[in-house]
């Protein structure tokens, strides 16, 4: 059993042992199997890239291979990547800043050659089965209104639209050129919320309109295997000012109710308050995939208290059902300093003076999750007191499992499956993952 306290990350303890009596189990870990797992990530991009060029060459090299080989770390397997500048780019850009070229004639992914590109190569390099997901955090400036990066709203005129679905088609295509597929484009990153960075607001109905009626009938005609997902959402906003128009209803049902739009739509990406609509998402359409596409990401003091608030949203979201989960940026300069002021956390840092590597906190609470579930493992049900605190995955033969003890002394906890009762020690305040055997169903 490996567990991380505040005081003592990933440390070795005994595994639990099998336990006898006729005591009600504190967890019980059933035969039922819901969602297969589709992977971990993180995203790509330029900030990220810069503070990976402070490394030297061996240890940079050993860092990747954490992050995305199969026997890594992380070993991370569904990544996003951005659509034109995010707001961890070195600078604001899109793929075509030519105003009125509706055709895309001008359309160029060259600017991805200085930092995505590669680092895309890398990771790949250590495992080529990596999915990415693509998302804007802005269209082209002049199919906004007002025409700028960091505010606005797409266009809605039928040209105007039009040409934006061919600015999607263009960008996978021109990845495809470069041996590289994207799988999935998430139509909009955050519509709910208007940014100091790029941004574009989006309501659910110019979603819905925009994926029926101009974004999946020209990947439709341009034959591209590449799923579109409605998201990246970020409502229900928890702001009274907001939320009368961010809810569940107002994105995922009404974009899911509307027959042209379902037929293009493959899966829906939750992040940040979208966090209050995954059990609704869940229950209306439990038949289609859902992820949480961007964790939260705290200040840049990359503390022990966020990386356990983090540990819990890990919970939330799998425990629902969630079939990926992505962490955000993976690597920073210390303090996380965006180019326009915000500060961030991340899973390590680089600090360009020394060339130093430090594993942060929520460097081990996402090991604990990434490191021991993957690609096809099928979630198990978990039932009784304890399930508010475990995800349980089907691996190899064996229950995978991830639990928490939040209280603040040790606790004795008794985890039942289908072929045996198990008994383990949790320290206080501390994060574990095992493996139990036996016949699981």
């Amino acid at each position: 059993m490996i567990t991380t306290t505040t005081q003592t990350p990933w440390t070795h303890l005994p595994d639990p042992q099998p336990s006898t009596g006729d005591a009600p189990p504190d967890l019980e870990i059933t035969g039922e199997r819901t969602v297969t797992f589709r992977g971990f990530g993180a995203c790509f991009t330029e900030l990220g890239w810069r503070a990976l060029g402070h490394l030297d060459s061996g240890a940079r090299a050993e860092l990747l291979d954490d992050f995305f080989r199969p026997d890594g770390a992380m070993g991370f397997e569904f990544c996003r990547m951005p659509i034109g500048a995010n707001d961890y780019s070195e600078d604001w850009f899109s793929h075509n800043e030519t105003p009125g070229d509706l055709s895309m004639a001008h359309f160029s992914i060259d600017r991805d050659r200085r930092a995505i590109l590669p680092y895309l190569r890398e990771a790949l390099s250590r495992n080529p089965s990596i999915d990415l997901f693509a998302s804007p955090w802005s269209p082209p400036t002049w199919l906004k209104n007002p025409p700028v990066f960091n505010f606005g709203r797409l266009r809605n005129d039928p040209a105007s639209l039009d040409a934006y679905a061919l600015y999607f088609v263009k960008f996978v295509q021109a990845y495809a050129a470069e041996g590289i597929r994207i799988a999935q484009v998430h139509v909009q990153n955050e519509p709910c919320s208007t940014q100091k960075f790029p941004s574009c607001v989006m309501t659910g109905a110019e979603m819905r309109d925009f994926i029926g009626r101009h974004l999946g009938p020209a990947f439709e005609r341009a034959g591209l295997d590449c799923e579109i997902w409605l998201g990246t959402i970020n409502g229900p906003e928890t702001d009274a000012e907001r939320k009368t128009w961010t809810g569940f209803n107002d994105y995922a049902f009404t974009v899911m109710e509307d027959p042209a739009a379902r037929r293009f739509v493959r899966g829906i990406s939750y992040q940040w308050a979208g966090k209050y609509a995954v059990w609704r998402t869940r229950m209306a359409y439990p038949e289609l995939p859902l992820i949480q596409s961007e964790n939260e990401c705290g200040d840049g003091r990359n503390s022990w208290d966020e990386a356990w608030y983090v540990a819990d949203l890990f919970f939330h979201y799998l425990a629902q059902d969630a079939a990926a989960h992505v962490f955000w940026n993976p690597v920073l300069e210390p303090g996380g300093e965006s180019s326009w002021g915000w500060k961030q956390d991340s899973l390590v840092t680089v600090d360009p003076a020394t060339g130093t590597l430090t594993h942060n906190p929520q460097w081990h609470i996402m090991r604990h999750f990434a490191g021991s579930i993957r690609r096809g493992d099928r979630r198990l049900a978990c039932r009784r007191p304890w399930s508010a605190n475990a995800v349980a995955y089907e691996r190899a033969g064996q229950a995978a499992v991830v639990l928490r003890n939040p209280l603040a002394e040790p606790r004795e906890v008794r985890i039942a499956t289908p072929a045996a009762c198990w008994s383990t020690r949790l320290p206080a305040n501390s994060l574990s993952t095992f493996h139990l055997p036996g016949q699981i169903s």
